[in-house]
């Protein structure tokens, strides 16, 4: 493993023998390079998309709320003046960040006084989140009706190797035999929440080939070995993938999500999940599983911890009513997580709720049963 400067740590190349230390070397180095990076961004960069990324990810460690709090603050006082001026200067419009200033201009307009931190909610297994950043990000193409499962990659659509996001890199290097960099999330729903990008600048869309298969069970494998609670999560073309551009969701938990209980049918237990869930302790026989899948134009999420797949097919985005009060369904709530930016629906949400929701994606009829039929194999449990 190998890689270049973290930013605002000061981990180095050493010639032949990779990186040192890398972020991934143990829980303690992770989270002070990523805590560390955070405050480094706010530091060096007037910039209200800066202050935005910063802005939701304190609301996840209070430790680091404190120490930021007051900078936020600041930061928050001067784009606020200088919005108010009309001046076309400052923080306010750069990189052509039309996305974050309409972000800034919904933040003021929120009943809530002020940045508020993020809440958790347990309802049985599920985890209901009030999230107020999350709730204000931009859609871009995770808010259109699709009917595909693969769309070639435009440079000119929203990317991430677009240049105004390179300060937006928490690492970038080689990792489980790849190339990849490492963002900060900018609207994250889970602690320390990153997305790595595979070779960014080869402009691969957001369609799994075998080989980016492979390599998230070798990332998932290898970064295991010093972060025990590291997961993955990938929402496939049409299951609310909101940038066309390859990518994974990275994450640290200690506690699993709902998706792992072992009531669940799919785990051994005798309960079913409210939607149909297949579970993978082979990359073989999950790389058959979602090949199917391909063929039959069917969108999906999946749940990668090191030595399993939680994949779930579901419908289109845009095929089926959600509920106002939630932020749509991706890997996360397919996985039993949900977020909402209403403080009320907050408190008024029920496991009830939740499970119906959730069943609303579900296909006519089973893909298990196509699969099976197609003699690819059963997986080796489903709900």
């Amino acid at each position: 493993m190998s890689g270049q400067l973290v930013r605002g740590m000061g981990y180095h190349r050493c010639r032949g023998m990779g990186l040192v230390k890398t972020p991934f070397y143990s829980f303690e180095t992770f989270h002070t390079a990523f805590n560390t990076g955070l405050a480094a961004l706010l530091a060096d960069y007037h910039e209200l998309g800066v202050y935005i990324l910063v802005a939701a990810h304190v609301g996840f460690d209070a430790r680091l709320r404190r120490q930021l709090s007051s900078q936020l603050k600041k930061r928050f006082e001067l784009f606020t003046a200088e919005l108010a001026s009309g001046q076309e200067g400052g923080g306010l419009y750069l990189d052509d960040a039309k996305d974050d200033l309409q972000v800034f201009l919904n933040l003021l307009e929120s009943e809530l006084d002020g940045l508020q931190p993020t809440r958790i909610r347990r309802l049985g297994p599920w985890e209901l989140q009030f999230n107020q950043m999350r709730a204000l990000r931009p859609m871009r193409m995770a808010a259109e009706v699709v009917d595909k499962i693969r769309v070639a990659f435009d440079p000119a659509a929203f990317n991430f190797s677009a240049p105004f996001l390179r300060k937006e890199i928490f690492w970038q290097g080689r990792v489980a035999g790849r190339r990849a960099s490492v963002f900060f999330n900018k609207f994250p729903f889970v602690p320390m929440h990153t997305i790595l990008v595979p070779e960014m600048r080869s402009g691969h869309p957001q369609y799994l080939r075998r080989g980016d298969h492979d390599y998230l069970w070798r990332l998932g494998e290898e970064l295991a070995r010093t972060l025990p609670g590291i997961g993955f999560g990938y929402n496939s073309y049409g299951a609310l993938a909101s940038i066309n551009h390859l990518h994974f969701q990275m994450f640290y938990r200690e506690k699993p999500l709902a998706i792992s209980d072992s009531r669940w049918r799919h785990n051994g237990g005798d309960r079913n999940y409210p939607i149909a869930c297949h579970r993978f302790d082979s990359a073989q026989e999950s790389w058959r599983f979602i090949e199917e899948l391909h063929r039959l134009h069917c969108s999906y999420n999946l749940l990668h911890l090191p030595g399993l797949t939680y994949c779930i097919p579901r419908l289109k985005q845009g095929s089926y009513s959600a509920a106002e009060w939630l932020e749509g369904f991706a890997w996360y709530e397919m996985a039993g997580g949900f977020i909402t930016g209403c403080p009320k629906n907050f408190g008024r949400i029920s496991s009830v709720d939740l499970e119906q929701h959730l069943s609303r994606l579900s296909l006519d009829s089973d893909v298990s049963v196509q699969f099976s039929e197609n003699g690819a194999g059963e997986p080796n449990g489903a709900t």
